[in-house]
């Protein structure tokens, strides 16, 4: 019955020229947990899944590829809830939204609007933000501002606002970057404007203001996290736009009227660096980094909800990828520069440093994503590798190449089994940018 109710979900979806089917993935094991991945993060905001029973050994052919469509420009993950697949990209000079069978990679709509932009420092003109989907909405905010709620079945636009013209937001290094958190009936966005306003909530339905936060920290290319201290419901924004001298640092608001609780200062000193990397939590701690010189930083909220610095480490600057919070450490990986990275392990109750492994020098600034027992690991250069990270130490126990191309920033996505890569340059071979699924199922 599954399989005809998955074959009936595809024929509602349709073939289209930038897609190649190569082959159906395996069936889910007998007892595979899994989840959906609706967002930037996945579901639970931190680089982790649940999912359970994938394929842990990678044969010398590599992973089975099971379809892949030729993608625009950008850095934007995809968005996974059952069937549907979202993909932002800017493809053909307009900034596009396609929703696809995330199984066959068939499409169902696409939406795409102007929305012209030119990276000052030539890094790419596709947006930086992921889709996020939540119930039956879809909601994405491009590169130059555009914010759309869409309709997941549909494609037609709910609402929408030009963020940039509307708030005169600040100028920005890279454009508009950081993901929009939706959550309890709410859109809050990091944006920064010159009025000083730092982040902003619309309601998820209509689109309608609800709060502004004030604050003078402008827009960063983290994206919020939510999170309850003490009983309350608050949001944390790792914040830090373009600005001379540069300022930024961890904001907590409160979720439902945006009134700032504290703020934090962590920036580098430096003009040109950005704050990236989404706060990572653990209870009312929070740990922030940046590699630009401040390096990391884990910040206790107090009752009183004041900030307090429980320890700083300046050699655990983070260029991008969340830290993956395990076993009561902090695992990351730290550098600015390809080929210098490392593998940290740091206790967070404490700061200390538990081990430092240059073999993060063999990944350049990679993703980690932990998931049934060990981590995945995406290299920025297309390598993935299953890696066994403890405070003990740090082993790769598989790795295989799925592809030769730079910039491969992009978090993969995982989502019943099916894990979702984003090379975003052309490779080595000539191959274009591209979303490929792959077969991570493990034994039937």
């Amino acid at each position: 019955m599954l399989s005809i109710l998955i074959a009936s979900l595809a024929s509602a979806a349709e073939p289209f020229d930038r897609l190649k089917f190569h082959e159906a993935p395996k069936p889910l094991p007998a007892g595979a947990q899994t989840e959906d991945w609706p967002r930037f993060l996945g579901a639970h905001d931190n680089a982790t899944s649940t999912e359970t029973k994938l394929l842990h050994t990678f044969s010398k052919a590599g992973l089975t590829r099971v379809w892949e469509v030729e993608k625009g420009t950008g850095f934007a993950g995809p968005a996974i809830v059952g069937d549907h697949l979202v993909l932002f990209h800017r493809l053909d000079g307009k900034e596009t939204v396609e929703c696809l069978h995330a199984e066959t990679g068939r499409r169902f709509w696409s939406f795409a609007y102007d929305a012209p932009y030119r990276d000052r420092y030539g890094s790419g003109d596709g947006p930086r933000s992921s889709p996020v989907i939540a119930g039956e909405s879809v909601y994405v905010y491009g590169i130059s501002g555009h914010l759309h709620c869409l309709d997941l079945v549909t494609g037609k636009v709910r609402w929408q606002h030009d963020v940039k013209k509307e708030f005169s937001l600040s100028s920005a290094f890279f454009g508009c970057g950081g993901t929009p958190l939706v959550k309890d009936g709410r859109v809050i966005m990091n944006i920064g404007t010159d009025d000083g306003t730092c982040a902003v909530a619309f309601a998820a339905d209509t689109g309608k203001l609800l709060w502004r936060a004030k604050h003078a920290w402008g827009a960063s290319y983290a994206s919020p996290i939510a999170a309850t201290l003490h009983g309350r419901g608050c949001i944390l924004i790792f914040a830090g736009g373009e600005s001379r001298p540069a300022t930024g640092g961890l904001l907590c608001l409160d979720a439902k009227t945006g009134e700032v609780l504290s703020a934090s200062p962590h920036r580098a000193e430096i003009a040109e660096s950005v704050n990236a990397s989404s706060p990572a939590l653990s209870g009312n701690r929070v740990f922030v980094t940046e590699s630009y010189g401040s390096g990391g930083e884990a910040i206790d909220l107090l009752p009183n909800f004041k900030a307090k610095s429980a320890w700083q480490a300046d050699n655990l600057g983070v260029y991008f990828m969340t830290p993956i919070v395990q076993d009561g450490c902090l695992y990351a990986c730290a550098g600015q520069q390809p080929r210098l990275t490392e593998f940290v392990c740091t206790d967070l109750a404490t700061g200390k440093e538990k081990w430092r492994d240059d073999l993060g020098g063999k990944f350049g600034r990679a993703s980690l994503l932990a998931v049934d027992g060990a981590f995945l690991c995406l290299g920025e250069f297309g390598d993935l590798a299953w890696l066994d990270l403890t405070p003990k130490g740090a082993a790769v126990l598989q790795q295989t190449k799925l592809f030769n191309a730079p910039d491969t920033w992009t978090l993969p996505a995982l989502s019943r089994g099916l894990l979702y890569v984003c090379q975003n340059q052309r490779g080595a071979r000539g191959d274009t940018a591209r979303l490929i699924c792959y077969d991570l199922r493990g034994t039937p």
